[in-house]
């Protein structure tokens, strides 16, 4: 008998069985249970969360022979075809490989006959956002006017590409990331229904390489009992993962903490023989190094079991090194993947963090400092050898007093901020379709062009001024008025840039002599919608 593996052979068939979305279940068991019935739903998260399997069981529920239920019974011969993947009416399309307009009317065609087999025809919709503009407005006509027997069950991981006529025509769930305490427990349930030997350091480093997706942690775990040669352990999964011991990350910091530059390079020498990813050494860090903060400056906290193993770096380390190093380390690795060399990158950001460090306050600027004599490579350990610059922008507050007001005005780069707020769905097309005018004291005034005013609703900005929140965290408050921009909206110069790709790729193509061969040979002609930009 073939092996199955376990992605889909622990793929939730009911949904009790569905782990980390009860927000979900609830609202979808009430509607089922009170026969509230929508016809469009729309599934959206990041990979690996259960979109997709959350639609099946929708689809079950919709469908069972025992009724419209809040829990499918899983036995029948309309859940088990939904299950086997043989349901005539549940009609389940890619929209990654059916972009084209001509594919969305096809499958649209028998949208007006009445089911076969089960009470609704289901049409299920994976990576929606991939359809083209044309494929979106031939959908919109069924979605307006849809017949009593259709359901649309769309599921997509990035819902901000979506039309918000779209959007509004459904009931939106966003399914959340798995924690890598969720993930791990469900590991620790499938391998002792395995009979799979596995320990908790394994399972742990499997876990958090999965990145908060379930389906991402199933595939790592049969890849690691397939390393392990049948059991899963803690040192095995490090190898195979490319992960490093924790105690790198330790000594790094106790380093940086002793300004020992020497001690820091050999480190760095030890962990480039095990040939790691240094991108992941750098999230290792970054995790480190926020626990450490937690400690600093709120004691502690309930919900980290590791915490313990940051109480004598947060004693070794001033809040303010801390909250420097973590933004370095984050520069660091975004800049990584630019690098030529990463081990030059990762050391180069860790020199960075041991060459500057906030100045204290009501410190006098220093004079520039004369060129360093030339000195052995055993004296640059000693922190009295080298000089610390300050870091640009640490002025005393004496100074700040003094300084006129108009150098203190924030910066109105709404696109910059808006790339480092956590939004999804409508909310991000609303702070997407705006422009920052001010951002003074706190208080945050957004433009909206006119035409777009329909987005501007109190959930939305609700949405958007919590993540300014968080992002900064300090109270916010957000005003959103109609008007003209001063400036292109995020989206207007997203849109521009778009439009800009496609007529290159268009024109490159036309023009190409290849093209113009086969079109007099074959009288063909060139369809604009399945030009696409690589770019």
């Amino acid at each position: 008998m073939s092996y199955t593996v376990l992605a889909l052979k622990w793929r939730p068939r009911r949904f009790e069985q569905l782990v980390g979305q009860p927000h979900v279940v609830q609202a979808l068991a009430n509607s089922l249970k009170q026969n509230r019935l929508h016809h469009a739903y729309l599934f959206t998260g990041t990979r690996g969360v259960g979109k997709t399997t959350v639609a099946r069981l929708l689809a079950k529920a919709l469908n069972c022979d025992t009724g419209i239920v809040a829990e499918p019974c899983g036995v029948c011969a309309a859940c088990t075809a939904i299950d086997e993947g043989r349901f005539v009416d549940l009609i389940e399309v890619d929209a990654a490989s059916r972009t084209r307009v001509d594919d969305t009317r096809e499958l649209l065609d028998n949208v007006q006959y009445a089911p076969t087999r089960g009470r609704f025809k289901v049409y299920l919709i994976d990576e929606v956002h991939m359809l083209s503009n044309h494929s979106f407005n031939a959908l919109l006509k069924t979605l307006e006017e849809p017949p009593p027997h259709v359901k649309f069950l769309l599921a997509t991981t990035d819902p901000q590409k979506l039309p918000v006529t779209v959007l509004s025509r459904c009931l939106q769930f966003n399914l959340k990331r798995f924690t890598a305490a969720q993930i791990q427990v469900q590991l620790e349930k499938i391998c002792a229904a395995e009979g799979m030997p596995a320990d908790l350091a394994g399972l742990k480093a499997i876990a958090r390489a999965a990145d908060g997706s379930m389906r991402d942690a199933l595939s790592l775990l049969d890849q690691g009992i397939a390393f392990g040669g049948g059991k899963v352990d803690g040192p095995m999964m490090a190898t195979m993962l490319g992960s490093i011991d924790r105690d790198h990350v330790v000594k790094l910091i106790e380093a940086l903490a002793r300004q020992d530059g020497a001690a820091l390079l050999a480190e760095i020498a030890r962990l480039d023989e095990r040939a790691p990813d240094y991108g992941a050494v750098l999230d290792d860090l970054l995790e480190m190094l926020q626990r450490i903060a937690v400690l600093q400056l709120v004691g502690g906290r309930s919900d980290d079991e590791e915490l313990a193993a940051a109480v004598p770096l947060a004693a070794q380390l001033g809040a303010e090194d801390t909250q420097l190093y973590y933004q370095i380390a984050l520069n660091g690795r975004r800049d990584l993947p630019i690098c030529r060399d990463p081990r030059v990158g990762f050391e180069m950001t860790m020199l960075r963090m041991l060459a500057f460090r906030p100045a204290a306050v009501g410190a006098t600027p220093r004079a520039a400092a004369p060129a360093p004599p030339a000195v052995s490579p055993a004296t640059t350990s000693s922190p009295a050898a080298r000089a610390r610059p300050q870091v640009e922008g640490a002025v005393p507050k004496a100074e700040q007093a003094k300084a006129p007001a108009a150098a203190a005005v924030p910066s109105t780069d709404w696109a910059g901020a808006l790339a480092a707020l956590d939004l999804r769905g409508a909310a991000r097309q609303l702070a997407d379709n705006c422009d920052l005018q001010s951002n003074a004291g706190g208080a945050w005034q957004l433009v909206l062009p006119r035409d777009k005013e329909h987005l501007n609703t109190q959930q939305l900005r609700a949405r958007i001024e919590t993540a300014l929140q968080e992002q900064h965290g300090r109270d916010i408050r957000l005003t959103i008025t109609a008007g003209k921009p001063a400036r292109p909206t995020p989206a207007e110069v997203r849109k521009s840039n778009e439009d800009q790709r496609m007529r290159e790729a268009r024109e490159s193509i036309e023009s190409d002599p290849t093209v113009k061969t086969v079109q007099a040979a074959f009288e063909a002609t060139l369809e604009a919608d399945s030009i696409r930009s690589t770019k």
